[in-house]
């Protein structure tokens, strides 16, 4: 059962603007310069292809994991889905991990075991943390530990998913 809308961290599309520019801002202000932004499908997407922008980083790649089924419910552990990504293209980089949020780290945990021993460096960032994250992120917008609303997923989908597109139950 969704949290009442009382407890929720709410982000429209304005918010998330001003969110991602100052989360950009971070990165910058280090002095960190990725040659690569890696995202995590489905909400780190937006967050990557923001970020590429304003920090100057064409080089987007996506890694598609699936952790969450539904409003609070979660897989036991997060699953790769295709297609999936060569660590050829990760090979001595200086890489961006993005994500919209990193509630349990699992996810962001699961990527970073992914890429150990063939990047030169990784950093993450993301919109929100919360406290009981496995992954303390080097970049956080927000810390809570609230539910949050998404801008691009705080509405109902307008089509059923196909075959190769089911929602995966926990």
């Amino acid at each position: 059962m969704a949290p009442p809308d009382s407890e929720r961290e709410i982000l429209d599309w304005d918010g998330y603007g001003r969110a991602i520019r100052d989360l950009a801002g971070m990165v910058a202000d280090d002095g960190f310069r990725p040659d690569m932004i890696l995202a995590i499908a489905r909400g780190g997407l937006f967050a990557a292809g923001s970020l590429g922008y304003a920090l100057s980083v064409k080089n987007l790649y996506v890694m598609n994991l699936e952790f969450y089924s539904g409003v609070d419910k979660r897989l036991d552990v997060p699953i790769m889905l295709p297609p999936y990504m060569d660590k050829v293209d990760l090979t001595g980089a200086k890489v961006l991990v993005a994500d919209d949020v990193a509630d349990t780290g699992h996810t962001l945990k699961a990527v970073h075991e992914f890429c150990q021993d063939v990047v030169a460096e990784s950093r993450t960032a993301v919109l929100y943390e919360k406290s009981h994250s496995l992954v303390k992120c080097d970049y956080v917008w927000k810390r809570t530990d609230q539910w949050i609303n998404f801008p691009w997923s705080s509405e109902p989908p307008l089509a059923e998913p196909t075959a190769g597109n089911v929602v995966l139950d926990a």
